[in-house]
């Protein structure tokens, strides 16, 4: 294994300490604000559009398995600290919590890149406690600040097992326009793209 795909940690721990955090005792809550909006891997109860304060949605996660390669890189959302997020909280079932959050480390912490945290998300029918995958501006994985041109380059080029950086970041801007939710800073890098 090449060291770009070893995990930068060892991420048993990481759930271990999760699934103490939420004790199996009640439904789970998680907070998508990517692909888990269009494409959760598990099954749900219940899905609430949802705002979280103190952290936004930003394509500048660097991947190289699901959406690129370590020759040639993708971009996967990560959430920063800072600003607001708007995506999709998702209940899961007590009696499936524990099975969905195994499936969820082996999708979401490959490379235990994220940190997992449990963030205040507020609905329409009031907050939840979510669990949610955040990025360190300190991680590695973390793009630091693209330039168009590499935006560009990384759209026409990067595509891992997953597909292309592009389709993932057009379906997620479906996905986020059809529950009426805008993210201004996605669509600016659409309109990167020729045509």
């Amino acid at each position: 294994m090449s060291d770009a795909l070893k995990p930068l940690r060892d991420p048993a721990p990481m759930l271990e300490q999760v699934l103490h955090d939420w004790g199996g005792h009640s439904d789970l809550w998680v907070f998508g604000y990517g692909s888990l909006i269009w494409k959760p891997d598990f099954d749900y109860a219940e899905r609430r559009p949802a705002r979280v304060h103190g952290w936004h949605r930003a394509l500048k996660m660097w991947s190289r398995i699901n959406r690129g390669t370590p020759e040639c890189p993708g971009l996967v959302f990560g959430m920063l600290s800072g600003g607001t997020c708007q995506g999709m909280a998702f209940r899961i079932p007590q009696s499936t919590a524990h099975d969905a959050l195994h499936t969820l480390w082996q999708r979401e912490m490959v490379t235990a890149v994220y940190d997992p945290r449990w963030l205040t998300c507020h609905t329409s029918q009031g907050p939840v406690t979510a669990l949610a995958f955040t990025l360190s501006r300190r991680s590695p994985n973390h793009t630091g600040v693209l330039t168009e041109a590499q935006y560009r380059q990384i759209f026409a080029d990067a595509r891992g097992r997953y597909g292309t950086t592009l389709d993932y970041a057009r379906l997620t801007h479906e996905e986020l326009r059809r529950h009426n939710i805008r993210d201004k800073a996605l669509e600016r890098l659409l309109k990167l793209l020729p045509g």
